[in-house]
């Protein structure tokens, strides 16, 4: 497979099979994740492979963002518990987190290496057979999540990717073509 054929076949992955993603392809992952480019060589990028407690996290507060404006108890209680078990049966979890740096410029160009060591993460993924699915959001922020994944004062938690072998691999979503949101510029 090329590179062009594996940005082609990316796609959200929301369903996986149950088999865990063994060590040695998650640090492979992270071995290329981590050559994404970066300006002025600031190497802000750390990973968090979570496991069960921190998935829990994860998904515990997800799951209070998404019931907190739901008045119903029942219905609350239900939208819980399907986002627990949404969440806690993905096989594997990686947090990626960015150093924030003081200079407004470089805290831009360190945020930006972060999406592009995803998406490495994510195209070498694919080639693997697995797929991915990222997730960013206001929960990143979450007082407990942040404490769960040991996301220390001076970092941020830019987002959370999920990976396993898809139970089943979703169409692509159209896109705009290019050359609708090209100009040429003299």
């Amino acid at each position: 497979m090329n590179v062009d054929e594996a940005i082609r076949r990316r796609v959200s992955v929301k369903e996986y099979e149950a088999a865990p993603v063994p060590r040695e392809q998650v640090e492979r992952l992270l071995d290329v994740a981590i050559l994404a480019p970066n300006h002025r060589m600031t190497q802000p990028l750390e990973f968090r492979v979570m496991g069960a407690n921190a998935k829990r996290a994860y998904a515990e507060a997800l799951a209070a963002r998404k019931t907190a404006k739901i008045d119903d108890a029942e219905t609350a209680a239900a939208v819980r518990e399907k986002v627990l078990r949404r969440h806690l049966d993905v096989p594997s979890m990686i947090a990626v987190v960015v150093a924030v740096n003081d200079d407004p410029e470089i805290r831009e160009e360190d945020y930006a290496t972060a999406f592009m060591a995803i998406q490495n993460l994510c195209l070498s993924a694919v080639e693997m057979g697995l797929g991915t699915h990222i997730k960013t959001g206001a929960v990143m922020n979450e007082p407990a999540l942040r404490e769960a994944l040991d996301i220390r004062d001076g970092q941020r938690l830019a987002a959370i990717v999920f990976l396993g072998e898809p139970a089943e691999i979703p169409d692509a979503k159209p896109r705009a073509p290019a050359a609708e949101k090209t100009r040429w510029l003299e």
